[in-house]
Order: structure tokens, then C-alpha cells, then sequence
């Protein structure tokens, strides 16, 4: 393929999560699209509307954001309809001459539908897993089912751990040549230590999470009481929302222990890194996990980690930066003990030396160089023409292969009709804002004589 920049693309990253929600997905969007625009790419990001926030916006780097004028139906998702996106995913592919269509998240309805509609296009396909998902109970066969379906034809997947990579090959069926394993990040410079924050007399224990049963907060439940009869100077931050916050509250209302847990509620991203300084020993009790950017975040903040031992966070941190338990209330409890009688003795980590420590491990500038590659090693493969497509979603199973082609076939037919109402000549291309050898920022338009990527 004859690429308009050399071999700079256009990459639209897909998600239904992403500002102003916040958490890891969102957090990874933004930071990689961010170093991407800083290594000369174009990137725009496209999403559902959040509240009275659509159409588009603009953020740092003229990042440019879609916010498409469809309403979450369930868990800041879509609903899933397939055709309805059509319009406007092929309208800003078009549009922004799309070279790359990035989807995020395997909750994302939005993101398999963009990859869907981009492969019909003929745009080159690349999907991040950022989870990790069973294979027994119901909603993990029906997602498993659906991100078969979804990968049948992406040129390439990314998977943040080696332990997410493992399940994501097994889950979509996946050729493991065809899945890279390029972690997550934290931005260093924002999240730097501040022991000026921290208590001389009390020890505090940090939260932040969003407050569900995935996240383990049973076990936080059970884990407070004991904590605090144990330790009459320990206290709790807990820092997010969700269903399992009534819980909480119980406990704390149960045991009386206003004085001693704070409630925060939900917590701007920009406010985390205040949060986590308040604080000397930071938990994870989340059940699954494919990384968790939260103990990188916590850790870069010089603050001790204990964790479950699940999915990939044994890959995130070395051991002598995070004490591991198992997922029980009494292994947290051991584990929590241990990090505090290091804080009341002085063994503990200096702040600053943990922080430079996880700043040598973790940059965003050395994800979006690993992603790039993946990015150049995608482009110059041969796209097939549409019968090998119906090809792959064939192969996914003896009914639901059936059902894929039917709606491939249906969803190019929709295409065609939108190529003759809509002709792709009488759409206005966007015009790009470059940066040239002194920084400068200028503007050119591109015109679109031919169709792009149309077979």
C-alpha cells in the first residue's frame, strides 16, 4: 500500500471507554494516542456520547475525538446493533483517510463493530485485550463466542501480559504468531512521590478501584474490620464507585469506623496521584486481571503494593516491590501485616527509589514504539478480497460461522448502497495538522481520487 505519510499512518482507536470516563482502558487510549501523535502518526479516537458530549472535541496535541450520538445501553457500552454504525464509521474512515482501525477492550461493542465495518472496507484491523475471562459461566462463553467472531479476521491483537496473551489465544481461537504482548504504562511525571501527604502517626492503607465484584471488594469487606482491630493506627482511603460502595458502607456503619475509613467516592484521574501520597501501603484485591495499571500508578508513587495473585500481576512489578497473596480475605490480611510491620520498622522501600525503579520499567514512549511495529508489520500485508473474508467467518463454527457470513454479507451490501448514496468523492477529506522539522504546526488537505482501500 502506497501510504500518504511515508510510513506515518492514520490510526482511529475505538472504544467505548474513554474521557470523561476514567480507568486503565481509557487512560492506555489517550497516553499511547498522545506518544503515536509524537512520533509523527495521526490519530483520532472515536466513541460513544457521554452525557451532552458529542460531536467533536479536541484534546492536548490536537488529538481529535469522535463522540459518536449513541447512548450507553449497559456498563458504558452500546448496544449492540451491528448496521446502525455503518454510516458513520465508513463517513469518518473516509473522511480522515483511516489507515489503521485500533479497537480497545473485549467489553466494547463499539470497538468489534468499527473492526468489523473497517475489515469490510479494507482497512488493516489491529485489537488490545485488556482483560482476562473465564471459559465456564455464561457471560464469559457468550463474550468468548463474540470475540471469536470479532478476531476471526483482525490482522493483528495485542494482549498486556503474557497471561492475557495465553487467554486470549485460547478464548478467539487465535494463531499465537498473530498476538504481540506489549504491557501498559505510567506516566512518571505525573505520578511522582509527595511523602509531605502522609501521616507521621497514623499508617494508611490506599483503594483506588472502581468499586465491583471483578475488583474483589467482598474481600476489602472483610478486610477492614480485622485490619483495624488489629492496628488502632491504621487507617483506609478508598477512592472510587460502584454497586459494591453500599457494601462498604456497611462495614463501616457495622464497626463504627467513620473516623478511621474514607469514603471518596468517584476520583478524577487527575486527582489520583494526590490520593495514592496520602497514603503508605496501596491494595489490590481485584479477582481477575489482565495487568492493572493501579499498582503501577501506586507503586511510581513510592507507596508499598500488595495484591492478589491472579491473571498477569505477577509480570507487573519485581517481588521486591509487591507482596502477593492468594484471593482470600485471611492471605490479605498476612500479606498486609507484613507491609505494615516493614512501614512501623523503616524497612520499607524509600519513595524515590521505588519511583525510579517503576520509571525504568514503564514508559508510554517505548509502548507506542513496540506498537508501531506491530503497525508496520500489518501494513504491507495482502488484503483478501471479500470471498476470503466470508472464508474466516465460516471457520468459526458450524452455526455461528453460518450466521457471521449472513451478516457480512448483509453489512457489505449496506456498505455498497452507503458507496452509491454517499459517494466517497463528495465527502470532504479532514484537513491534517503536521508538524514539520521545526516543530511548526501546519495544515494540508489530501484529496481522495481513488477509493480508499476499496476492493
Amino acid at each position: 500500500m502506497d501510504n500518504r505519510f511515508g510510513n506515518k499512518y492514520c490510526i482511529c482507536m475505538v472504544s467505548d471507554f474513554f474521557f470523561p470516563n476514567t480507568g486503565g482502558v481509557e487512560s492506555h487510549i489517550y497516553q499511547l494516542s498522545q506518544c503515536l501523535i509524537e512520533r509523527g502518526h495521526k490519530v483520532i479516537v472515536v466513541t460513544h456520547a457521554y452525557g451532552k458530549r458529542s460531536g467533536i472535541r479536541y484534546m492536548t496535541n490536537n488529538l481529535k475525538v469522535y463522540y459518536l450520538p449513541f447512548m450507553p445501553f449497559y456498563n458504558q457500552c452500546i448496544l449492540p446493533t451491528l448496521f446502525t454504525t455503518l454510516p458513520l464509521i465508513r463517513y469518518i474512515c473516509i473522511r480522515e483517510q483511516v489507515d489503521i482501525v485500533h479497537g480497545h477492550s473485549a467489553f466494547s461493542s463499539l470497538a468489534h463493530e468499527a473492526m468489523f465495518h473497517g475489515r469490510m472496507m479494507g482497512i488493516k484491523t489491529v485489537f488490545t485485550d485488556h482483560s482476562l475471562f473465564g471459559f465456564a459461566d455464561a457471560s464469559s462463553i457468550i463474550t468468548n463466542k463474540v470475540l471469536k467472531i470479532s478476531l476471526a479476521d483482525v490482522n493483528h491483537a495485542i494482549c498486556v501480559s503474557h497471561t492475557s496473551k495465553e487467554n486470549t489465544v485460547l478464548r478467539a481461537r487465535l494463531n499465537p504468531s498473530k498476538v504481540s504482548v506489549i504491557p501498559n504504562a505510567v506516566d512518571a511525571t505525573i505520578f511522582t512521590p509527595d511523602v509531605t501527604k502522609r501521616s507521621a502517626k497514623r499508617i494508611v492503607i490506599v483503594v483506588v478501584s472502581r468499586l465491583v465484584y471483578r475488583k474483589g471488594m467482598d474481600l476489602l469487606a472483610g478486610i477492614i474490620p480485622q485490619i483495624c482491630s488489629r492496628h488502632s493506627d491504621v487507617d483506609f482511603i478508598i477512592g472510587g464507585d460502584g454497586p459494591k460502595r453500599l457494601d462498604l458502607e456497611e462495614v463501616r456503619e457495622k464497626y463504627q469506623l467513620h473516623d478511621r475509613v474514607e469514603m471518596l467516592g468517584a476520583v478524577e484521574h487527575s486527582n489520583v496521584k494526590n490520593v495514592l501520597n496520602r497514603g503508605d501501603i496501596f491494595i489490590n484485591t481485584s479477582l481477575t486481571e489482565a495487568f492493572c495499571i493501579a499498582i503501577v500508578e501506586a507503586a511510581c508513587c513510592g507507596l508499598q503494593v500488595v495484591s492478589t495473585k491472579v491473571g498477569g500481576v505477577p509480570e507487573v512489578l519485581p517481588e521486591d516491590l509487591i507482596t502477593l497473596a492468594e484471593p482470600t480475605v485471611e492471605a490479605l490480611v498476612a500479606a498486609l501485616e507484613i507491609s505494615i510491620s516493614l512501614k512501623r520498622t523503616g524497612r520499607a522501600p524509600k519513595a524515590d527509589v521505588v519511583h525510579r525503579k517503576v520509571k525504568s520499567l514503564y514508559t508510554w514512549h517505548n509502548v507506542a514504539y513496540r506498537t508501531e511495529k506491530v503497525y508496520n508489520s500489518i501494513i504491507k500485508d495482502e488484503e483478501g478480497d471479500v470471498a476470503d473474508k466470508l472464508l474466516c467467518y465460516n471457520k468459526v463454527g458450524p452455526v455461528a460461522g453460518k450466521l457471521c457470513v449472513l451478516l457480512a454479507v448483509i453489512n457489505y451490501i449496506f456498505y455498497l448502497l452507503l458507496e452509491w448514496l454517499v459517494p466517497r468523492q463528495n465527502i470532504d477529506c479532514a484537513v491534517d495538522v503536521v508538524k514539520t522539522e521545526d516543530t511548526q504546526p501546519l495544515t494540508r488537505s489530501r484529496s481522495l481520487k481513488q477509493p480508499l482501500h476499496f476492493r
